[in-house]
């Protein structure tokens, strides 16, 4: 198991690696990923990993 100290160093790396602004950025990008993983076992549907801002883009090119 991980001690404290382990712990503490790997989050340390992590801030010098990313720096503290992109912390809730990365956080975010895995929450999503292991929600899609979890629904794609759920589900067995095929996920759709096209970012926000080019499915609209997409959407409206289809409709004309």
């Amino acid at each position: 198991m991980l001690s404290t100290t382990q712990l503490g160093v790997v989050a340390l790396l992590v801030v010098i690696l990313f720096g503290t602004k992109r912390l809730p950025e990365l956080g975010t990008g895995l929450g999503k990923a292991i929600n899609n993983f979890k629904s794609s076992f759920r589900d067995g549907n095929e996920l759709d990993v096209t970012p926000s801002e080019n499915k609209t883009d997409a959407s409206k090119e289809e409709s004309k």
